[in-house]
């Protein structure tokens, strides 16, 4: 959503960077100049921590030739995340119960979670626990502000009101909800994290009358006969798809976007298959662990903000997206007789989106990693909320926002959400929305040694709409993510040089479309509130003369070309998307909000087919989206096609993956054959 720019102040002027040399790495000083929390980015120096690559989860006893097997809990617990001397950063992530502790400890809790490694067509059963408690078994509560205004997952309104919108203004205090969905994964409706599927933890003062599970938590239980109880649930994995780079994360109704950021996420391999190959995984002589320092590093891409004593910032009231200071907004919650009494239906703590000012790297500010002159493969996450990423690779970051970043060095894309493309794809850049993964080749070996090369980010520190000059993020801070450092190699490179890999292995197209939907993609402006500047600054109510105050909601909907109307839907309202089992559809995503979102599709992996500006023309899909896909830039103005396979029944979603309008209406149910008739209301 488009910021209103008469109802936004400037932030500070930018302030040159003094840049100080240090064991061959440009460690940086700067001052910020992206709103958000106490702490500077101008006082953390960059390129001083080492890039943890995320080792493999363990199984859990139990596990066999047929089937992996993982106890996986999110708990809370601190751990650097800025460089020193800055102090450590509360957050939450997954790990193993049954190998207890943190990574300093010794322990798997670790923020990004460890790696799931997967095989193809090989089972993975995890029981996913909320371990949200503190050491006497009394729930904690969110370290982040969540609005209790929106439609939510909403535990305080007991049985009757969960899953619904609540009342009450003031920040959620209570115990967390929790629901994992591993995005991107082929599996049963009960086993893919569906948003009203959450549960709290097993806490011993849950507070009387809360909803401890969710409404399709207990549908699931009775219509598979499992035995769930609050606190966690057992999720199966068929393994049943390609090859492909995999994550998982929180998903539960109206507030994951504050879950995932606390933390929870990490990466979940598909390896093995039909649709793999030995040539991208092992250099004769090395180590053949498929995490090795020859063959590949998951690398998750976030921003984020931070307070003087380490913690995380999140934004606790809506004037932050005004650019305000909260004492300047002063619109009530409920405003004045001058609007006819009506009640505000501007969400006071939601923020349409947020950007953080400071770039996150495998859970470090500005990591570097030691490279050998030699071929390297990264599995690029972007696990932002909001941010889309232009990625690029440079020995000269640029010193300005007047100009783009001049790539010094291609990325060889060869797989993208859902495996690996017809061919590898030179790119000098790397577009990628939130939830989009990128599986590429990056070639050091043309560097000297001791050089050093910068993964920077030419994309806006804003909402989206295409590259553009006029919208850099910022040089100094969020314009750069992490560096390079080159040394000799040690051993002849023997991998496959990626313009010699023809062709790479993937599943044949799907064919035509038994049925082609229209959706649409909406925004909500407020019905109720109108406002104007005084002559202090402030926004105060104004319903005769004042203009319409900003973004309420994104919505799903349907859409008619041949009338030209459109129904922007609620997650409450009536499916209106049910393939049948088995169907091949083409989705057609009209967007008429002012910025692109990535949209995600759960259960299947679809086609990008094609794209049609507003004057009619349709174009091709980009290079890196010629193979299968489960989430796919839709820009202002344009039509997005997508086509796709419905193999399995049941309750699934689609939506915004900018996780600020998925909490707030930018998310859908869809379901696959007959809806049964004991299914609960959404």
């Amino acid at each position: 959503m488009s910021q209103k720019p008469n109802y936004t102040k400037s932030t500070a002027g930018l302030i040159a960077a003094a840049m100080i040399l240090s064991a061959g790495l440009v460690t940086t000083t700067l001052k910020g100049q992206i709103a958000g929390g106490t702490l500077d980015p101008g006082d953390v120096d960059k390129y001083v921590l080492p890039l943890v690559k995320p080792p493999a989860m363990p199984k859990s006893p139990g596990s066999n030739k047929n089937k992996d097997k993982y106890r996986i809990a999110v708990r809370q617990f601190s751990q650097r995340i800025i460089s020193p001397p800055h102090p450590e950063t509360t957050v939450w992530s997954y790990g193993s119960v049954d190998y207890p502790g943190t990574v300093v400890e010794g322990g798997t809790f670790n923020y990004p979670a460890f790696t799931i490694e997967a095989t193809a067509d090989k089972k993975v059963q995890v029981q996913w626990i909320n371990d949200l408690v503190d050491d006497d078994g009394d729930f904690l509560p969110h370290l982040l502000p969540i609005d209790q205004t929106l439609h939510w997952a909403n535990p305080p309104g007991g049985m009757a009101g969960r899953d619904r919108r609540g009342l009450d203004p003031t920040p959620y205090e209570g115990p967390v909800p929790l629901v994992t969905h591993v995005h991107g994964a082929h599996t049963t409706e009960d086993s893919d994290g569906y948003a009203e599927a959450w549960y709290l933890p097993a806490a011993r003062n849950i507070p009387a009358g809360y909803a401890e599970t969710g409404t399709f938590f207990d549908y699931f239980n009775k219509k598979y006969g499992h035995k769930w109880k609050a606190g966690g649930a057992t999720f199966n994995y068929p393994n049943d798809q390609p090859a492909t780079t995999l994550w998982y994360h929180d998903h539960a109704l109206g507030m994951t976007r504050a879950n995932v950021y606390a933390g929870p996420a990490g990466f979940y391999l598909i390896r093995g298959g039909a649709y793999d190959t030995e040539l991208l995984y092992v250099a004769p002589g090395v180590d053949d662990d498929p995490l090795g320092e020859y063959t590949e590093i998951p690398i998750a891409i976030q921003d984020r903000s931070f307070n003087e004593d380490g913690s995380l910032f999140y934004p606790d009231n809506r004037a932050f997206f005004e650019g305000l200071d909260p004492s300047q907004l002063q619109i009530p919650f409920i405003p004045d007789e001058a609007c006819d009494g009506l009640s505000s239906d501007v969400s006071p703590i939601w923020n349409p989106e947020f950007f953080g000012n400071m770039m996150v790297v495998n859970g470090f500010t500005w990591p570097y990693l030691e490279v050998e002159q030699r071929r390297y493969r990264f599995r690029f996450l972007n696990g932002c909320n909001s941010r889309f990423l232009v990625l690029k690779m440079t020995t000269k970051p640029r010193k300005n926002n007047k100009r783009f970043n001049k790539p010094e060095e291609a990325f060889w894309q060869i797989g993208a959400e859902q495996g690996f493309l017809p061919a590898p794809a030179e790119l000098d850049y790397l577009l990628m929305a939130p939830a989009e993964r990128a599986d590429v080749i990056v070639d050091f070996s043309d560097f000297k040694a001791g050089e050093v090369v910068y993964l920077v980010n030419d994309g806006p520190d804003a909402p989206f709409g295409g590259i553009s000059l006029e919208d850099l993020s910022a040089w100094e801070s969020t314009g750069q993510v992490m560096a390079f450092v080159v040394k000799e190699a040690t051993s002849p490179d023997t991998t496959t040089p990626p313009e010699e890999l023809d062709s790479l292995p993937l599943p044949g197209p799907l064919g035509p479309p038994d049925v082609t939907r229209a959706l649409s993609l909406n925004e909500e402006e407020s019905a109720s509130v109108r406002v104007s500047e005084d002559d202090s600054g402030n926004i105060v109510a104004d319903c005769e003369s004042g203009e319409v105050f900003g973004p309420t909601s994104a919505l799903l909907g349907t859409y008619d070309p041949l009338t030209g109307v459109t129904s922007p839907l609620l997650w409450l309202d009536p499916i209106t998307e049910n393939p049948a089992l088995g169907a091949t559809e083409t989705w057609e995503i009209y967007n008429f909000t002012e910025d692109a979102h990535p949209i995600h599709i759960h259960l299947i992996k679809f086609e990008v087919l094609n794209r049609e500006d507003g004057t009619g023309i349709q174009y091709g899909p980009e290079p890196w989206e010629t193979g299968f896909k489960d989430t796919v830039i839709a820009y202002p103005g344009e039509i997005t096609r997508v086509n796709m396979m419905f193999d399995l029944p049941g309750f699934y979603v689609w939506h915004c993956h900018i996780v600020e309008h998925e909490d707030n209406e930018m998310m859908r149910p869809y379901h696959v054959g007959p809806i049964p008739p004991d299914a609960p209301a959404q």
